[in-house]
């Protein structure tokens, strides 16, 4: 017995394709012979005296909401016609069963939501509905979707927002120093920047203090935030939900050859705390206020106007709907992939890649055995390409019997096919059960998690616009974090010395123009240059490709960081490779996979990889750069902060950025680390 075919078919409806395999296929030879999955083709020329019958067996099955196909030969010799027949197979199945891209329906917003996308999603309605504020949720996650599709779809003609008169001059004084847009990752920073003695303002479309994501990280990343002083080493115990011994990464591999499947990778200090995301939020709420911070929730951005002198932005009240404007020296973007700014400065890069995620925290309701709290699911699959996505789980513990559940694909910016929450939640809901086992009506549901991760495959330090006059973003709407598993937060968190110290000297010299701002950036060449590794994941818009294709390539790379020390994963994983680590794996993967390069090619396209040789030698360069600087240049940062900075804060604010792009993103002894801090104040 061989198989000699194996299709991913874009259908849910398994039935459907069963139906026609069995009623409208004509295989053109052969005796058709219909099985409870499918048909066998029998060869009716075949000797009886044959150990072996010469037929085809055709079958199909359901996992992930998906239909899968396969042909088995039986028999020492092919079919008669056999290359002709799979050919006619895959011709018609693709005809018959081509891709979907749904768009979510329009809704009455004087309806109720549940009443309104139940016909369409009716697992995502019934679950919502057992959530404490799922209402709210589901038209949240309605509007994210929305307002993603609108940015996708009209790339070169995005929103205006931001307005700039070169003439018009400041005629009042600025209510604040720093105005914050978004009130998840904005809080943090501008907790930050309040301590350190600016007036801040932090505008918040939700109420404050609740937000759709849960975060994870490790010790020595959330270190970053002791070490700036905005957390005691008791108020960060105090927002550990859970910090547990493992992590696992495993991608399905039963559709792989041999040397291609993998054991699992540990890594047990790569997202191994949980943190409670609301009580961090409050937290980071009440130090903002007590450092003469303000707060402006359930209020929306409108607009900012810009001068050479001040910002002024325009909010509206989400109740009253009523405006008001409000000055300052600076504008902060953290709205994150929802945030018109970005996709204003940007245009149609404003993101080259996005992860659509979608999942829940799950207070109870697990069987004794399922789980253990201990251990944390990195980064796991449980199936092949589903529908044109490769679907990717995690699952972190957290307080108690709470675990947090996610699922999410990496997926290109494409018009057509943007990428769906709600699609994906109808798939989150329907196959929980073979991921975990579980009874669905049994968990007890706390409340859901969902966004849209973004990317870009940035090619130097300065091809994506992170700033403007007087302007500047941070977080997913910079758009600048790790392929692998870190979102805007570990983004923030890992770059959070280096945009706080740099932000603070530019504000210190009024050093807020587009050239000094745009320097002030979470981007590391090492991770730039991995970038085709997401890019690897991503099936293309209206194509089919081997359904295994990409957990192969999946267990090639991971199952080599299986074989390497600890230390080695976690450097990868949490963007600390070196260039020496990189090349060696890269080769290492090549090696045991020679048909890695071509696979990459027929994912990412010419075009693309091109473009990340570009990165490459760029990387090689950085590599080599920071290699001649890093021996002596902070040393004489050191030596003459005290007198180049005041009188040349220009360049001394350049040189600063050199030196945090030396050092950040690199596996190194943590006292060989030059940092430049700015002391918070001692406000509680």
């Amino acid at each position: 017995m061989k198989e000699v075919l194996y299709l991913e078919i874009p259908t849910p409806d398994t039935n459907a394709v069963r139906q026609w395999l069995q009623m409208d296929f004509q295989p053109g030879y052969g005796e058709k012979i219909i099985t409870p999955d499918g048909f066998r083709l029998r060869n009716p020329t075949a000797s009886v005296k044959e150990s072996l019958p010469n037929e085809l067996s055709v079958f199909v099955w359901s996992v992930q909401r998906t239909t899968y196909l396969k042909v088995f030969r039986w028999g020492n010799q092919p079919f008669t016609n056999e290359a002709s027949i799979l050919q006619r197979l895959t011709t018609g199945i693709r005809s018959s069963f081509p891709h979907q891209y749904p768009e979510p329906p329009k809704i009455d917003p004087q309806k109720s939501i549940f009443t309104e996308l139940e016909p369409y999603y009716p697992l995502t309605v019934k679950y919502f509905q057992k959530m404490s504020n799922g209402e709210y949720d589901l038209k949240r996650a309605y509007w994210w979707e929305q307002k993603w599709r609108e940015g996708v779809k009209n790339p070169q003609k995005p929103r205006q927002v931001i307005f700039y008169d070169q003439d018009s001059k400041k005629t009042t004084e600025n209510n604040y120093d720093i105005i914050y847009i978004g009130g998840a990752l904005g809080s943090i920073h501008a907790a930050i920047m309040a301590r350190l003695g600016y007036k801040v303002l932090l505008v918040e479309r939700m109420p404050f203090g609740r937000m759709n994501r849960e975060w994870n990280i490790s010790r020595d990343e959330i270190q970053g935030l002791l070490n700036l002083g905005l957390l005691t080493n008791v108020e960060l115990e105090s927002i550990i939900a859970r910090e547990y011994k493992d992590g696992f990464n495993k991608f399905f591999d039963a559709n792989n050859p041999p040397h291609l499947k993998a054991k699992v990778l540990h890594t047990p200090t790569v997202l191994n705390i949980a943190l409670d995301s609301d009580k961090f939020l409050q937290l980071c709420g009440e130090k903002l206020k007590a450092a003469g911070g303000e707060i402006l929730d359930q209020t929306d951005f409108i607009r900012a106007d810009i001068n050479e002198s001040q910002v002024s932005v325009t909010v509206k009240d989400a109740n009253t709907e009523k405006e008001q404007k409000i000055t300052a020296r600076l504008l902060i973007d953290a709205m994150g992939t929802a945030s018109p700014i970005a996709w204003q400065l940007n245009g149609g890069r404003a993101f080259d890649s996005v992860c659509p995620t979608v999942g829940a925290v799950v207070e109870k309701g697990f069987a004794p055995g399922v789980w253990d709290s201990q251990y944390g699911d990195v980064l796991n699959s449980h199936g092949d390409i589903s529908r044109g996505r490769q679907l990717i789980w995690e699952l972190f513990p957290a307080t108690d019997e709470e675990l947090t559940i996610y699922l999410f694909h990496y997926h290109e910016v494409n018009d057509k096919n943007p990428g769906s929450l709600l699609e994906m939640y109808e798939d989150f809901f329907a196959i929980l059960p073979e991921y975990r086992r579980c009874d669905m009506d049994k968990l007890v549901w706390k409340k859901p998690t969902f966004g849209y991760i973004p990317g870009h495959f940035s090619a130097n330090s300065s091809d994506r616009t992170v700033a403007f006059d007087r302007l500047i973003t941070i977080g997913d709407a910079a758009s600048l974090q790790s392929p692998l598993v870190f979102t805007g937060f570990g983004s923030l968190v890992r770059n959070l010395e280096r945009l706080t110290n740099l932000l603070n000297t530019a504000l210190k010299y009024d050093l807020l123009s587009f050239r000094h701002l745009n320097k002030i950036r979470a981007y590391q060449s090492n991770v730039a240059v991995t970038w085709l590794f997401s890019k690897g994941m991503m099936v293309p818009t209206g194509k089919f490709i081997k359904p295994q294709l990409i957990n192969a390539m999946l267990n090639t790379f991971f199952g080599l960081l299986a074989d390497e020390p600890l230390e080695v994963a976690d450097n990868f994983i949490k963007d600390r490779c070196d260039w020496f680590t990189f090349n060696r794996l890269a080769l290492k993967a090549a090696s045991k996979n020679p048909a890695l390069l071509l696979w990459i090619w027929q994912l990412a396209g010419f075009r693309d990889l091109v473009r990340w040789l570009g990165n490459y030698v760029n990387f090689s360069f950085n590599a080599f750069f920071n290699a001649l600087l890093s021996t002596w240049f902070p040393s004489f940062l050191k030596w003459s902060q005290n007198w180049l900075e005041p009188r040349y804060p220009s360049l001394w604010l350049n040189l600063l950025a050199t030196n945090y792009a030396i050092f950040i993103g690199k596996p190194r002894p943590r006292n060989q680390v030059i940092a430049f801090k700015p002391k918070l104040s001692q406000t509680n």
